[in-house]
Order: C-alpha cells, then sequence, then structure tokens
C-alpha cells in the first residue's frame, strides 16, 4: 500500500548569510515559491507545506502555498518540520531544504520511494570536481552494498590509501566518491523519534544531524542521482540560478522566461 507522504520546506527569515532568503525575488518569484513549484511537480507528495516562525514568509506563502506556523525556537529545519509532522495525518514526510529553487522532482521521488521499505532516506550524487572532494561544506557518504549509509563526513570520504598521495582529480577517478544532498524522508515516527535523541558525539563532531540517527540505529537509504544541488547561500547566488533559469528558459521550444 502506497504511503501517504507530505512534502514539508522548513524556511526561516534569520539567515545569517542572507537574511530574508525566502522572500528573495529569483527571476520575478520569491525564492519561497519556486521551491513549492519544484516540491509540486513531484508525483509521490500528497500536500506541500512550508513551515515557519516568521508572519513575513507565511504572508508570501499563504499565495500559493499551505503554511503551518511554528516555534520560534528551533535548532534546525529538522525540528521544526517535526513540529508540523506531529499534528499533520501522513505517514512520512519529505524535508526540502527551502533554498534549492532548482530541486529536481524527481530527487523528491527518489527519496520518497525509498520510505516505502525503510524509516530514513536522503539522496548523493557523484562528486565530480576535486574542489567539492577537499571541500568541509560539501558533505561526502559511503554506502553499504544494499544502499545504507555508513557514514557521513565533512573529510574526503574514504580514505584512498594507495591513492592518497595523488592530485585530488587522479583520486576521483580511483573511488566513486559521493557528495550527499540535504533532503530527507522519514517515516513520521520516526522523525518524532529522531528530534528527541540528545546531540550525539558524532553529530556534535561534525556538526552534521543525520550522524544522531545513524548513532542511534535508524538506518539511511541512499538513493543515486545525477543531479547536483543548487542552492542559494548568499546574495551573489541570485545572479546564478536566474542565469541557469534563463538558460533552460531559452533552450525550451517557445519558452520566453523563467
Amino acid at each position: 500500500m502506497r504511503v501517504k507522504i507530505y512534502g514539508i520546506i522548513p524556511a526561516r527569515y534569520a539567515s545569517t548569510r542572507f537574511p530574508g532568503k525566502p522572500v528573495q525575488l529569483i527571476a520575478g518569484k520569491p525564492l519561497i515559491q519556486r521551491v513549492v513549484e519544484q516540491c509540486r511537480q513531484a508525483r509521490s507528495l500528497a500536500d506541500v507545506i512550508v513551515a515557519t516562525d516568521d508572519d513575513r514568509i507565511a504572508q508570501v506563502a499563504r499565495e500559493f502555498c499551505r503554511v503551518e506556523m511554528t516555534r520560534a525556537d528551533h535548532p534546525s529545519g529538522s525540528d521544526r518540520t517535526a513540529e508540523v509532522a506531529a499534528r499533520c495525518d501522513c505517514e512520512a514526510v519529505v524535508n526540502i531544504q527551502g533554498d534549492e529553487p532548482l530541486m529536481d522532482p524527481a530527487v523528491i521521488d527518489a527519496v520518497a520511494a525509498a520510505l516505502q521499505n525503510n524509516e530514513m532516506s536522503t539522496a548523493a550524487t557523484p562528486i565530480r570536481h576535486a574542489g567539492e572532494y577537499t571541500d568541509p561544506n560539501i558533505v561526502k557518504v559511503v554506502t553499504s552494498v544494499a544502499g545504507q549509509a555508513l557514514y557521513f563526513s565533512r573529510r574526503p570520504l574514504p580514505y584512498l590509501r594507495e591513492a592518497a598521495a595523488r592530485p585530488a582529480d587522479e583520486q576521483l577517478t580511483a573511488f566513486p566518491f559521493l557528495k550527499h544532498l540535504g533532503i530527507y524522508g522519514y517515516r513520521r515516527e520516526t522523525l518524532l523519534r529522531f528530534v528527541n535523541f540528545p546531540v550525539s558525539p558524532l553529530e556534535n563532531a561534525e556538526k552534521l544531524e543525520q550522524l544522531r540517527a545513524l548513532e542511534n540505529g535508524i538506518a539511511i537509504a541512499v538513493v543515486q542521482v545525477n543531479h547536483d544541488s543548487v542552492g542559494v547561500d548568499v546574495p551573489a547566488d541570485v545572479a546564478r540560478v536566474e542565469a541557469i533559469l534563463a538558460r533552460a528558459a531559452s533552450a525550451t521550444p517557445g519558452g520566453t522566461g523563467p
């Protein structure tokens, strides 16, 4: 039987690097609207909800989406998502980052599909650039033969003993390194259980909350996809995303704009 899944997009106004980011216009539309529109193209979601504690975001998002207000003291997007999930009648949720206006709906569907037989899921894509391989902001993941996460790290993972002295681009050809994408699927009860665990030692060390799940025995299914995330982290990213949208529009027969 198919699981009833909601897409939940946690959104906050007070971003350190980009205050007001969710309502920033991207080619004429608020960033949060572009994320919602991508989510609505996914076939697996019964509903899409913006979860926020800010009236400015809520006022904008109510024009095109269901909005659920949350407490202001949540330490993470997972906690904000869990508050909304606790009062919804869904069986599972997909937590979608609110700053990825180009999220591929097929990735959402792949993460959602993994919840049919798993209590938690996420996505990863091959690392293709040496800069990402060494960048601690790019999280790496290694998986079992069955596709379950073994570990996530900000360091290159695994360590290639016989190729460690080679340049990064050569190491990339020696092993299929995976970049973790920040999208999560949870069975509803798993999410509610997860946010009640205390911060774990590995999570505290790497500052990666998915390690809390692994340390507490929650298996994470990792679906491998070809899509790479393009997020809006700082104001300079707006022009980069707008350029991508413009190229996509010009490549579409009859396209006149984003």
